[in-house]
């Protein structure tokens, strides 16, 4: 088993992706541009945990769980646009934005953990 597969921000972080591309599934109007850049940012919040815990100094792990702390971001950023567009309904809009927060606080500790003192 890999590091990063022990790790409750990347099993989250796992989840949160397939129910993003569950979404998409769900025959949701979503144009193929939104649909690509949603289904890309999700899947790179999981990637760059796993990269980054393999990286041996604590720069560039925290490089990495930047880029994925960001891409969560980047996530909710789109998830806003897709509500205003009534595409996502209040409830679904909460539901993601509160699965996507937790990943942010999660990744904001880890992150914290590995800055310089």
């Amino acid at each position: 088993m890999f590091d990063f597969e022990k790790l409750d921000v990347y099993q989250k972080a796992k989840a949160f992706n397939k129910e993003v591309l569950m979404l998409m599934k769900n025959t949701k109007p979503i144009d193929i541009v939104t649909k690509n850049q949603l289904r890309r940012a999700s899947l790179s919040i999981v990637l760059n945990i796993a990269e980054g815990t393999g990286r041996f100094n604590k720069a560039d792990k925290r490089h990495f769980y930047i880029m994925s702390r960001g891409s969560a971001f980047e996530c909710v950023a789109i998830f806003d646009v897709l509500k205003d567009e009534t595409i996502l309904n209040e409830e679904e809009f909460t539901q993601f934005y509160g699965k996507a927060d937790e990943l942010s606080r999660m990744l904001f500790r880890m992150i914290g953990n590995l800055s310089s003192n």
